[in-house]
């Protein structure tokens, strides 16, 4: 992920310390959520001063809340790597498969992304977030049925693009089910159903 050239203006320790603030927020909301945590809760989680806090989100709680958002969103990508980029062979999509469960097992139902998301609302921000994230997931899914097309293991009359936007609407459907009751077997179920076919 690019990094944001207003925090490229900041010294190594400036950036340090406004990552110690984004990641101390995350940490905040993934245990009592965005709506419950506040400024003061993050201050004292991450030890720092309220003219710290301001100096790198001078517009408050909203501007920490999108920071937060971005770089959850960033890690949703980066935690299925390297098999998101290498879905060449079945045992490949196997293996991606297996990992999207495991990220969101790991994760449980506090989701900082989503909880964030929510409580920003559609504000431009947060839709540019999910926007980013979303079609750069789909690209990432559609390379990987063009990249089977190629080897003749999926038909060419297959569509990647809208192929890939089904699978990926699947996946959130089911993390969406799995964040509302814990139940991860909808994920698992999108993901093998919208894999299986691929195949046939």
């Amino acid at each position: 992920m690019k990094m944001d050239p207003q925090v490229q203006k900041f010294t190594p320790k400036g950036r340090a310390t406004r990552q110690r603030i984004v990641d101390g927020a995350a940490a905040q909301i993934r245990v009592h959520g965005a709506v419950a945590t506040t400024l003061d809760d993050v201050l004292a989680r991450t030890g720092t001063s309220k003219s710290q806090l301001f100096h790198y989100f001078p517009d408050g709680k909203e501007q920490l809340l999108l920071a937060v958002a971005e770089q959850e969103a960033a890690r949703v990508i980066s935690d299925q790597q390297p098999e998101l980029s290498q879905l060449t062979s079945w045992a490949a999509w196997k293996r991606w498969r297996d990992v999207v469960v495991e990220r969101y097992r790991r994760q449980g139902q506090q989701c900082p992304l989503s909880t964030v998301i929510s409580e920003m609302g559609r504000t431009p921000g947060a839709q540019a977030v999910a926007t980013t994230l979303i079609e750069r997931w789909r690209a990432e899914i559609e390379a990987g049925v063009r990249a089977m097309q190629r080897d003749g293991k999926i038909a060419a009359a297959v569509d990647p693009k809208r192929t890939a936007a089904a699978l990926l609407a699947g996946i959130q459907g089911g993390v969406s089910v799995m964040l509302n009751t814990g139940d991860l077997s909808y994920l698992e179920a999108a993901l093998d159903v919208g894999i299986d076919a691929l195949r046939s």
